[in-house]
């Protein structure tokens, strides 16, 4: 009986094994998925078992059809007010600057100071009669050349007393406000010889400074140099951008984000003007009045009063009424006339 029970097991448990076999063979044949010797994956079993019970398939995201995150970018500079310096400034154009190449600065923007508008007197005289207070001016100068005054300098707040001197004088400079070295560099190159000279002489482009704080700056633009009195910079930066907005130049980036960072402060900040210029009525008008003297007896016989001295000119400068006369320094004759094709009247000689 015992030989009998180990011969029986033995047959049944191969022929289990042997089932077994068979049906995993099936299996594996029967995959309709996948690479040769793998198994379906889960999302493909779970997507036929779906199909199989009748179920609408759910497609899944890829990459290329997801929704793509936004990416966020600055945002621009508001528009500026028109009319405002803030707004003119976004004219300009934004370049890097030129080399310094043929500045020489007698040469290309002529000899200073030249009277590039014809009245009579030169462009620094110009500006200080302009700028200072308190002006007193040479006697027979047509009411040009200034001898002292009182500058109230807007570029450090302080006051300062001008008397013309050697060794004085320079304690009042002009301040070309957009250096002539920064406009070369900037487009001026492109400008011709007559525009240069004007860019030099252009009051737009001139203030009356303390002396000490004018050699400071020297050839700074708005990025390097800006004025000690911080209530003037938004005056500063709108005179600098009127003047290369006038004369086509250009600024570089750090100087056009100096120059708004300022006129964010003050964005109503109109551009600037050149002010008013005129000559002044000659020193002997401006002199102290002196002393008054003591009438004398009724008995005495009456002073002779001297005969008026003509009014001294300067030839070509702009003169009213038409019919007026007078003489130049040297005791020219010159009558102010308006000459054909003109609308001006001028000095001309009688």
């Amino acid at each position: 009986m015992t030989v009998k029970k180990r011969f029986w097991r033995r047959p049944v448990v191969w022929v289990g094994v042997g089932v077994f076999a068979v049906a995993l063979a099936i299996g594996v044949a029967n995959t309709g998925s996948g690479a040769p010797g793998t198994a379906p994956s889960r999302l493909a079993e779970a997507s036929s078992s779906t199909q199989s019970a009748g179920a609408t398939p759910t497609a899944m995201p890829t990459a290329s059809t997801a929704t793509p995150t936004p990416v966020r970018t600055p945002s621009a500079r508001p528009p500026a007010t028109t009319g405002t310096a803030l707004a003119l400034l976004q004219t300009l154009p934004v370049k890097g600057r030129a080399p310094k190449t043929g500045y020489d600065r007698p040469v290309v923007f002529g000899q200073a100071w030249k009277d590039v508008d014809r009245n009579g007197c030169d462009t620094r005289n110009d500006i200080l009669r302009r700028d200072l207070t308190h002006v007193t001016i040479k006697a027979g100068t047509h009411g040009c050349l200034v001898l002292t005054g009182t500058l109230h300098d807007p570029y450090t707040g302080t006051t300062v007393t001008f008397q013309r001197g050697r060794g004085t004088s320079n304690a009042v400079q002009i301040d070309h406000v957009v250096a002539l070295m920064d406009a070369w560099q900037k487009g001026a190159q492109q400008l011709s010889q007559v525009q240069r000279e004007e860019l030099a002489n252009d009051p737009l482009n001139l203030l009356a400074v303390t002396g000490r704080v004018n050699e400071q700056k020297s050839a700074g633009d708005a990025a390097t140099w800006l004025p000690p009195a911080k209530g003037y910079r938004c005056s500063y930066v709108a005179r600098q951008i009127t003047v290369k907005a006038k004369y086509r130049l250009w600024v570089t980036a750090p100087e056009r984000d100096a120059m708004t960072r300022i006129l964010q402060t003050c964005p109503a900040q109109k551009p600037a003007t050149a002010g008013t210029i005129a000559l002044m009525p000659d020193a002997v008008g401006t002199a102290p009045v002196p002393a008054p003297v003591t009438s004398a007896p009724a008995t005495s016989a009456p002073a002779t009063s001297a005969p008026a001295s003509p009014k001294v000119v300067h030839p070509g400068a702009f003169c009213s009424p038409v019919g007026a006369t007078g003489v130049t320094v040297k005791g020219t004759p010159m009558t102010c006339s308006i000459k054909a094709g003109t609308t001006r009247a001028r000095w001309r000689a009688a």
